[in-house]
């Protein structure tokens, strides 16, 4: 796969239209197991602490046990493509707790999905660990493992007609079918390229996107500013009526 894919497969691009084979999706960790499987070491809720809000136990199973960060990601419908975005941390007396949002955001132009294959134009729904971050601007207050890299370049329009310009100013990889520890750049797909791969949460464009989840640049600062490895983050994602199983 060649990095002009790799870039083309993370937006919502009409530009994207002869890449649309190369997919647009994120796996824990380093793993090659399916979108939403479960997570290693993931336990249940200690008893007596505030569940993640809007998450039913299916998908807090998946959630690791290390994990103190959640970026939990609520789509409208199965079909929707708009979203809103809450940062949850957890403490050791309180349970979780928002810190953050919430926040608009766009997704995929056709929805979500339990299983995602390159080009569907759906967002993969279930919980994915975030170990990299990067983009063309640079971000002295990241604490992700921060790419500071030009070719983190978008060009041409996005599904509305809207400029893509600026969308990868800053990008934070969702570790599905990729390998954790790398750039966002990286085009090494463990689940191989028709699984997908380059789902990112990135700058919102006005639109849309592939696969990714986009934010305002002010509120991709502020992610950016939080999100903390040594808290394991993970995002969880999807439509509400699936977030909630």
């Amino acid at each position: 796969m060649t990095l002009r894919k790799v870039l083309a497969c993370a937006l919502g691009a009409v530009v994207c239209t002869g890449l649309l084979g190369t997919g647009c999706t994120p796996e824990p960790r380093g793993s090659s197991s399916p979108a939403g499987s479960p997570a290693p070491g993931a336990s249940p809720q200690r008893t007596g602490q505030r569940p993640l809000p809007g998450v039913g136990p299916a998908l807090r199973g998946r959630i690791p046990a290390g994990t103190r960060q959640a970026l939990v990601v609520h789509g409208t419908t199965e079909d929707g493509n708009r979203a809103e975005v809450l940062l949850y941390e957890r403490g050791a007396d309180h349970g979780w707790r928002a810190v953050a949002g919430p926040w608009p955001a766009h997704n995929g132009l056709r929805g979500w999905t339990r299983d995602h294959w390159a080009g569907d134009l759906r967002t993969p729904v279930g919980v994915f660990t975030l170990s990299d971050a990067g983009g063309r601007l640079p971000a002295p207050f990241a604490r992700l493992p921060y790419d500071e890299n030009p070719e983190f370049t978008a060009e041409g329009d996005g599904h509305l007609g809207e400029p893509l310009e600026g969308s990868f100013d800053y990008v934070v990889a969702v570790d599905y079918n990729r390998v954790s520890g790398t750039s966002p750049l990286d085009t090494e797909r463990p689940l191989g390229e028709d699984r997908g791969g380059g789902v990112w949460i990135h700058v919102d464009h006005g639109g849309p996107t592939n696969a990714c989840v986009s934010l305002s640049e002010e509120h991709m600062r502020v992610l950016l500013r939080a999100l903390d490895p040594a808290r394991e983050p993970v995002v969880v994602m999807g439509p509400e009526a699936a977030l909630r199983e």
